[in-house]
C-alpha cells in the first residue's frame, strides 16, 4: 500500500508537466511488474483512451528490445497501416498519433535509458511507466520520477505466506516463519514459491522447507546480492515436486529461443497431445514455474529459465536436447509455409525440409488469421530462424525466411526483414542451395529497397542478377532486372531504369511470365507520369497502365491490378479525359478501402487532388488533399507533411452557398 501511495503521490506531483514519466526499479523478482500493473488498473479511469503494454526483454537471452520494434507494435494498435523505417520518424509520428490522447504506456523489463526515451507519448494526457532492474537515472534528465521498490519487511512477507498457506499456519509456525522469511530475503517470487511448495505438502512441517533451504549452496550463489541465492533453493524445491511430465516440459520449454510459450509449442517440444500440453502448462503456471501472460501466452521469468535451463542440461542428453529444439523449428517453418499459402498463394514456393514433419492442426484457417499469427509470432519466428542457423540447420533457416514473405511484404517491418534474409543469405550459401540464394537475394533486396537503402538493394539485386544468370534461370534474372530497374528510379535515374526494366520485360516474357511484365510496365507508366508530356520512350503513361491492368487481372491478381487502374485512371485525369479517370480512381479507392491498404488510399486520394487542381477545382482539390493528409498522418510524417504543403499553396477556398464571405 505504501508503494501505491508513493506512486500516486508522483503523478499528482506531476500534472502540470508535459507527459509523466516514472521509473519503477528495484532487484529480480521484488514485484516492479505486478506493482505497476495493480496502480495501472488503479488509474484506469484517467487513462480513458487506452493502455499499452510491451516486455523490453533488458535481461533476455536474445538481448533487449529494440526502440523501432516496440514503436511499430505501438502504431499498429492505434491503427497505423505503414510504419516509417527510421526510428527517428516512427518517434515523431508515435509522437504526433498521442499528442491528443491520454494512454497510458508500461513498459516492462527496460534494460536502458535510451531503449526508453523513444517511447515517450506526446502531449500532458500521457503516462510512461517502466519498470527496470538498473535504476534507468539517464531518463531523469527527461523529467522522470523515480520509484526505487526494496525488498518486502517482516510483515509485507508474512502477509504472502498468508495468502499462500493460510494465516493460521503461519500463526502457528510463527518462528519458522520467520526464519523462511529471512531465507527468501524479502524477495516476492521467493516467498511465493517458498509458498506454492508449502501448499503443495499441507502435512509436511515448516521446518522441513527451512531446513531444506539451509543445506548447500546453490549454483546461483554468485547472484546472492539480490537474492537469488534464495530463489535457487526454492525453485530447486518447487520443481523437485512436479510430476515427471512436468518435469521434463519445464526443462524444454527452457531450451527454446522465443520469448512467450503457448500450448501447441509445448505440444509440439514434448510430443504430447494438445490437452495434455494445456494440463501441464497449469500445473507450472499453479507451481509459479511459469507466468500466465495472456490468452495461451506464457512466459519464464529470467531467473526461473536460467534454473529450468540448468535442469535440462543436467537431466536431459544432447540428442533429446537438439531434437526438441528441431521440432520447435519445423513446426514453426510448416505453419509458416501454411501461412505464406494463404496470404500468397500467387507466389513461388521453394522446397521445404522437415526432420520432425508436425503433426499438430494450423492454428487459423484463412487469410486474416494467417496475417494475424505471423504477426504475433514474428519475434519468436526471427528467433527461430538465429537457432537454426546457429545449429547448422541451413534449411530450415532459409527456408523459414522464405516462408515469412507476406508478413514481411504486408506488414514492413523493416529492421526484421533485413537481419532474416542476412542470416538466410548465409544459410543459402553455407549449405550450397544457389536458387535459395537466389531468393534470399531478391526478397531481401526489396526489403532494402522499401526501407530506403537503396545502395543496399541494388548491391543485393545486382548479386542476384549474376546468379540467375550463371544458374540460366530467366525468372529470377527478370526479378533481378525489375528490382535494379526500379532502384534506379528511385535514384532519379529515369534513363538506366527504362532501360533495364525493358530487358525485365524482355527476359519475362521469354521465360512465360506475364505477371512480372505487367509490374515492370507500371514502374515504366509511374515514369512517363513524372516525365513532361506524360510519355516515356514515345509511349503514353495510360498505355503501360492498361496492358498492365489487363494482364495482371488475366493472371488473377486483383491487388496490382487495382494499382494499375488507379494510375490508368491518374493518366487519364491529366490528359484531359477527367470524368472517365476520376471515375477509375474511385473504382480503384473502393477497392482499397475495402482491402484495408491505407497506402493505397492515401494515394489515391492525392491523385483525386492533382485531378482537381488541374480542373480548378479548388474546394474539391482541398478535400482530398486533407483526407491523403489524414491518412498519411498514420503511415508517413514526410508524406503528410507535403500534403500540408500542396493544401497551404491552393487559393482561399471559395465559401459554400449560405456561408459568409470572409471580410475584404
Amino acid at each position: 500500500m505504501n508503494d501505491l501511495a508513493a506512486l500516486n503521490g508522483l503523478l499528482d506531483g506531476s500534472r502540470e508537466e508535459s507527459a509523466p514519466l516514472v521509473v519503477v526499479s528495484g532487484p529480480a523478482g521484488v514485484g516492479k511488474t505486478s506493482l505497476v500493473t495493480r496502480w495501472l488498473r488503479s488509474t484506469a479511469e484517467e487513462f480513458p483512451d487506452g493502455q499499452l503494454y510491451a516486455d523490453l526483454r533488458g535481461h533476455s537471452v536474445g538481448g533487449p528490445a529494440h526502440p523501432s520494434e516496440i514503436l511499430g507494435q505501438f502504431l499498429r494498435a492505434f491503427g497505423t497501416g505503414t510504419v516509417p523505417a527510421s526510428l527517428a520518424e516512427q518517434t515523431a509520428l508515435w509522437r504526433s498519433v498521442t499528442a491528443g490522447l491520454r494512454i497510458s504506456v508500461m513498459v516492462d523489463n527496460a534494460f536502458s535509458a535510451a531503449q526508453v526515451r523513444p517511447l515517450l507519448p506526446g502531449g500532458r494526457g500521457g503516462l510512461l511507466v517502466a519498470t527496470s532492474r538498473h535504476r534507468l537515472s539517464g531518463l531523469r534528465a527527461d523529467g522522470a520520477l523515480c520509484h526505487q521498490l526494496g525488498l518486502l519487511d517482516s510483515e509485507a512477507a508474512a502477509e504472502v505466506l498468508s495468502r499462500g498457506v493460510g494465516a493460521d499456519r503461519v500463526r502457528s509456525e510463527a518462528h519458522e516463519t520467520r526464519e523462511l522469511i529471512a531465507l527468501c530475503g524479502g524477495l516476492p517470487l521467493a516467498l511465493c514459491l517458498a509458498a506454492a511448495r508449502l501448499a503443495s505438502r499441507p502435512w509436511q512441517p515448516m521446518r522441513s522447507l527451512v531446513e531444506a533451504l539451509t543445506q548447500g549452496q546453490g549454483r546461483l550463489s554468485a547472484l546472492a546480492i539480490e537474492g537469488e541465492f534464495s530463489v535457487h533453493h526454492a525453485l530447486d524445491e518447487s520443481y523437485a515436486v512436479l510430476s515427471p511430465e512436468a518435469a521434463r516440459l519445464y526443462r524444454r520449454l527452457a531450451l527454446l529461443p522465443v520469448s512467450s510459450l503457448e500450448a501447441r509449442v509445448a505440444a509440439v517440444v514434448c510430443r504430447i497431445p494438445l490437452t495434455e500440453a494445456e494440463r501441464l502448462l497449469d500445473v507450472l503456471v499453479e507451481a509459479n514455474l511459469l507466468e500466465d501472460i495472456g490468452p495461451d501466452s506464457y512466459r519464464f521469468h529470467d531467473l526461473v529459465r536460467l534454473h529450468a535451463q540448468e535442469r535440462a542440461q543436467e537431466e536431459e542428453g544432447a540428442p533429446e536436447r537438439e531434437e526438441a529444439l528441431r521440432r520447435v523449428c519445423d513446426w514453426y517453418l510448416a505453419t509458416a509455409t501454411q501461412a505464406q499459402q494463404q496470404l500468397s498463394p500467387i507466389q513461388l514456393t521453394l522446397r521445404r525440409t522437415y526432420a520432425f514433419p508436425p503433426e499438430l492442426p494450423c492454428p487459423f484457417t484463412d487469410a486474416s488469421g494467417a496475417l494475424v499469427w505471423l504477426e504475433a509470432h514474428r519475434l519468436d519466428l526471427l528467433a527461430t530462424v538465429r537457432t537454426a542457423y546457429d545449429k547448422g540447420w541451413d534449411d530450415p533457416a532459409w527456408q523459414l525466411v522464405d516462408a515469412l514473405w507476406p508478413l514481411f511484404h504486408r506488414l514492413r517491418y523493416h529492421d526484421l526483414w533485413a537481419e532474416a534474409h542476412e542470416i538466410g543469405l548465409r544459410a543459402a550459401r553455407r549449405g550450397g542451395d544457389r536458387a535459395a540464394e537466389r531468393q534470399m537475394l531478391n526478397s531481401g533486396a526489396i526489403g532494402f529497397g522499401v526501407a530506403g537503402r537503396t545502395e543496399e538493394a541494388i548491391e543485393w539485386f545486382t548479386g542476384s542478377l549474376a546468379a540467375a544468370r550463371e544458374a540460366g534461370d530467366e525468372r529470377d534474372e527478370g526479378q533481378a532486372l525489375h528490382g535494379l530497374g526500379s532502384a534506379q528510379r528511385q535514384l532519379g535515374n529515369f534513363r538506366a531504369a527504362g532501360d533495364l526494366l525493358r530487358q525485365a520485360i524482355t527476359t519475362w516474357e521469354r521465360a512465360g511470365y506475364p505477371r512480372g511484365a505487367a509490374l515492370s510496365r507500371i514502374v515504366l507508366g509511374e515514369m512517363a507520369l513524372e516525365s513532361e508530356g506524360a510519355r516515356w520512350d514515345g509511349l503514353p503513361a495510360a498505355d503501360y497502365f492498361a496492358q498492365a491492368h489487363t494482364t495482371l487481372l488475366a493472371v488473377d491478381d486483383p491487388y496490382d491490378a487495382a494499382r494499375a487502374l488507379a494510375f490508368h485512371g491518374r493518366a487519364l485525369a491529366r490528359d484531359g479525359a477527367h470524368t472517365a479517370g476520376v471515375a477509375e480512381l474511385r473504382q480503384a479507392l473502393a477497392f482499397f478501402e475495402q482491402a484495408g491498404a491505407l497506402p493505397w488510399q492515401a494515394r489515391i486520394w492525392e491523385m483525386l487532388g492533382s485531378s482537381a487542381v488541374e480542373q480548378a477545382d479548388t474546394g474539391t482539390a482541398h478535400d482530398c488533399f486533407a483526407r491523403a493528409k489524414e491518412l498519411y498522418t498514420g503511415q508517413s510524417p514526410s508524406d503528410a507533411q507535403r500534403m500540408a504543403v500542396l493544401l497551404a499553396g491552393l487559393p482561399d477556398r471559395p465559401a459554400e452557398p449560405g456561408e459568409d464571405a470572409e471580410p475584404v
